[in-house]
């Protein structure tokens, strides 16, 4: 539990406050830090007595013959969680370093538990990221994910739920950000880390859709993020259809609007089907139905459906007359013979553009 590199900043930053030299000796009474770096990796017989009897040693220039490797000042046993694991030695003359011993005594098992705290939620994070990796698997066995997850203390039960958020830019540190996390959901019942890149993942179980939703919104207006999206998976009712709902998730933001940040599968699905199909099929399709259009008249096409074929609207965030999206819609029917004010004919037309924006942004 104490660590050299932990003893060593322990020292630093007592030193800083106190301008006395600090000694950190673990539990074989080894010195591991010290703001003399001469005395490193000495023993410290001293430590070795506050080891044997849990209790504090004053070394006097009288005395100081009888502690071989140690200097006058006094030695504090260090504990954590009921057992003494080092001593801290402060140099100097007992008289006048007493009175701030047991303080520096204090702070340094303070820094040690809260070390140990950070330590516990960093292993718990580690622990979480590798079992939502293997339920991505297209096999794997669900008591030993069960084991993994009662030592973090999560339970998961259906409806399981995946989501996945791509942050694009934002100033908050990840430690921040999973507090966010660890704020809004209930933690013993989901699953919450990084991807790679700038990709968290999000696991909920027991939690209806339309709450999961509101989660979501809420952490979307605590990370001040530009460009950040969320997309989100289908239910599922069993841990080997979780990766089903992930991998949704992920064609959410792949096929979701790049205006939208919350994307559900469900209003993206149609669009989905068309990613499966083979390219031949897609490029087919595309240029049968607009291979007669200009750029131009392809994206009238796109903010009219945008629109839901609202002439008013379409004009407007086009920033063009009334009449001149008339003009183009007509053109439109008689260079395709289809008519996007039809339903019959918008049906074809709006599948094509959809299979033309996948093919550009894949390009």
């Amino acid at each position: 539990m104490l660590t050299q590199e932990m003893a060593a900043e322990i020292v630093e930053q007592t030193m800083i406050r106190l301008h006395r030299n600090i000694n950190i000796m673990n539990d074989k009474g080894v010195i591991i830090a010290s703001g003399n770096q001469n005395r490193l990796y000495q023993i410290h017989s001293g430590a070795l007595e506050v080891l044997k009897s849990g209790k504090p040693l004053i070394i006097h220039d009288e005395n100081l013959q009888q502690w071989e490797g140690s200097l006058p000042g006094i030695n504090l046993p260090i504990t954590f969680q009921d057992s003494i694991i080092g001593v801290i030695g402060i140099t100097g003359d007992p008289g006048e370093i007493m009175e701030f011993g047991e303080l520096v005594k204090m702070i340094t098992e303070m820094m040690i538990q809260q070390s140990f705290i950070t330590e516990q939620l960093e292993w718990k994070q580690r622990l979480k990221e590798q079992v939502f990796g293997e339920l991505l698997k297209e096999h794997f066995h669900e008591d030993s994910i069960k084991q993994r997850l009662s030592l973090i203390e999560v339970t998961l039960a259906p409806p399981f739920q995946a989501a996945v958020l791509d942050l694009g830019l934002t100033p908050l540190k990840k430690k921040d950000i999973m507090q966010i996390f660890a704020d809004t959901f209930y933690e013993a019942q989901s699953l919450i880390g990084y991807l790679t890149g700038n990709r968290i993942f999000v696991l909920t179980s027991n939690l209806a859709e339309a709450r999961l939703k509101q989660k979501l919104t809420t952490v979307l207006g605590k990370l001040h993020a530009s460009h950040l999206r969320i997309g989100i998976g289908l239910p599922v009712l069993d841990y080997t259809h979780i990766r089903h709902s992930y991998h949704e998730a992920l064609q959410a933001l792949q096929l979701g609007s790049s205006e939208q940040h919350l994307i559900t599968f469900s209003e993206i699905e149609t669009k989905a089907l068309l990613a499966s199909l083979d390219e031949r099929s897609k490029l087919q399709y595309i240029e049968r139905i607009l291979d007669p259009l200009s750029d131009k008249f392809i994206e009238t096409l796109d903010h009219f459906f945008k629109n839901n074929q609202n002439i008013g609207e379409c004009a407007k965030s086009m920033y063009i007359h009334r009449n001149s999206l008339v003009y183009r819609l007509k053109k439109i029917r008689e260079l395709t013979g289809l008519d996007p004010q039809r339903l019959n004919d918008a049906v074809p037309l709006q599948l094509a553009i959809w299979l033309w924006e996948m093919d550009r942004n894949k390009g």
